[in-house]
């Protein structure tokens, strides 16, 4: 009867605590990833090129993390040419919009999906939030995948469902535009980018004016107009899909780029950009080994602390305490509050905040892509995140 009793119990433990080392089943004990281990030599040139790129950036002189599970793309430009086809990469995309309470984001990629085929009874489940009880299929799949995605958590169930549905390179494709547009949702909410004049907001949140916007960029960042050769709008629909002025591109007009960001704010600031992102989506790997990179830059262990238990950022510098209310809000409220925004320009200035944001955003593509294919540390590294 006691035998009974206990293989009654094991039955029931999930399968994610029955593998060898503590690994759940659906997790490759060589990459410690959903997905199998990878070499160079199995790549194609262009994906031998991004081994290459990721290698060198890695402390062990090998893709690590997210970089790995990059190497398992197709290479195509996924939006535009997915066999899943454009129906399925719309749906990816504003099920990540409304995820992320994105009003922008949704607005323009809602038109888009309902003009490439998107059945309106889907988009409007997305859109309202609503169950599932009415999608069926591969739709059912991308918008589950995206709402598990942004609890931080994707079931095994989920992911079994996904790899059955899609296989495995076309799901990394899909994850990774998931994970794209989680940054663009990052860049877009962190400088309140509105609709452009005249264009209808989608989404159902609720809306006040904000004061801080520029009425020609329509965003908290004043215009930077291109050349006039290269200004000429696009068809609607097309691939150039946010109007002049607008959008993440005209956002990315005003950064320098991380390199920039290193010589004028350093990498121990940086490494709290990293930090907040990585608490706020509850990634273990990327804040276990932020952490190690941030100690080693010299972040000091209270600030680490403050980061990791979620206290109040008082008793810290003030660029530290900008940096971490900035992102507490950017991912917490998907807003981020004009005074919080004032405090980080005045610290920052323009340019460097941007970057900041930038960086923030790499890091929330990451998190994603580590989510979704349930990266673990190293073999032997202890989890520095409860």
């Amino acid at each position: 009867m006691r035998r009974l009793i206990v293989l009654m119990a094991l039955w029931c433990i999930p399968l994610s605590a029955q593998s060898p080392g503590d690994l759940p089943r659906d997790v490759h004990p060589d990459s410690r990833s959903r997905l199998p281990p990878i070499t160079r030599e199995t790549l194609n040139e262009q994906g031998k090129k991004a081994y290459d790129a990721a290698a060198a950036v890695s402390p062990s002189g090998r893709p690590e993390g997210a970089a790995t599970i990059r190497l398992h793309r197709s290479g195509v430009d996924v939006r535009w040419q997915s066999p899943l086809g454009r129906a399925l990469t719309e749906l990816a995309i504003i099920s990540t919009a409304r995820e992320h309470d994105q009003p922008y984001e949704w607005s323009l990629h809602q038109q888009e999906a309902l003009a490439v085929g998107l059945d309106p009874a889907v988009v409007e489940t997305v859109r309202t939030a609503k169950p599932l009880a009415g999608v069926a299929g591969k739709d059912a799949v991308v918008i589950q995948l995206a709402r598990e995605l942004h609890t931080h958590k994707v079931s095994s169930e989920t992911y079994a469902r996904a790899l059955t549905a899609f296989g495995e390179t076309n799901l990394v494709d899909l994850v990774s535009l998931m994970a794209n547009y989680s940054a663009t949702a990052t860049r877009l909410s962190a400088f309140n980018q509105q609709m452009p004049p005249d264009w209808k907001q989608f989404l159902p949140l609720p809306f006040t004016p904000p004061a801080d916007i520029h009425a020609d960029s329509r965003s908290r960042l004043p215009l930077i107009r291109t050349p006039a050769a290269a200004a000429a709008l696009p068809p609607l629909y097309s691939r150039g899909l946010a109007p002049e002025g607008t959008g993440p591109g005209q956002i990315a007009r005003h950064g320098a780029g991380l390199k920039s960001l290193e010589a004028s704010v350093g990498r121990r600031l940086m490494s709290v950009a990293v930090l907040v992102t990585a608490r706020a989506h509850d990634q273990q790997y990327d804040w276990t080994m932020g952490e190690i990179a941030a100690r080693k830059d010299g972040l000091e262990p209270a600030t680490i602390d403050a980061i990791r238990d979620m206290k109040p950022a008082t008793g810290l510098g003030q660029q530290e305490t900008a940096i971490i209310q900035f992102g507490r809000e950017l991912f917490g409220k998907h807003y981020v509050s004009a005074d919080t925004y004032a405090r980080a320009l005045q610290v920052f200035g323009e340019r460097d905040l941007v970057d900041l944001v930038g960086l923030m955003a790499q890091h929330a593509d990451e998190a994603t892509m580590l989510t979704g294919f349930d990266q673990h540390l190293p073999a032997g590294q202890k989890p520095l995140l409860p």
